[in-house]
């Protein structure tokens, strides 16, 4: 039981840096292009360019 009272503030460290985290990346428009990703891997590659 004594172990509860470093595990409880840990654990709401952690989610808080997690929920910190998500934030951050919402502000900075990671989420932004969400069809574009899933578009660009279906386009074809140009024929022109060497393969290697």
């Amino acid at each position: 039981m004594n172990m509860l009272i470093y595990l409880i503030p840990i654990a709401l460290l952690m989610g808080g840096i997690g929920l910190a985290t998500f934030f951050w990346s919402l502000r900075s428009g990671q989420y932004d292009d969400l069809e574009g990703a899933a578009w660009r891997i279906l386009a074809e590659d140009d024929p022109d360019s060497p393969k290697s």
